[in-house]
């Protein structure tokens, strides 16, 4: 009899989705914040300004607190 625990191994496409939830609010509310500031500004210009923003907050914030609350969704058994 083992008393070792069944393999895990990360699904990426339940990471996707789980990490799709509180991506898209934030791009939205960026979107919403920024693009009356940057009235006339080209396209690659806002995106200079917003992909800092975007990383930051994804990696710093959303990755944790999607790993934390969501591991045994993202982690299947093998």
């Amino acid at each position: 009899m083992s008393n070792t625990a069944p393999a895990r191994k990360l699904s990426k496409t339940r990471l996707a989705l789980a990490m799709l939830l509180p991506v898209y609010p934030l791009i939205t509310a960026l979107l919403y914040i920024v693009l009356p500031l940057t009235e006339g500004w080209a396209t690659w210009q806002r995106t200079l300004l917003m992909a800092p923003v975007m990383v930051a907050c994804i990696v710093f914030i959303v990755a944790p607190m999607v790993q934390k609350h969501f591991a045994g969704f993202i982690m299947r058994v093998v």
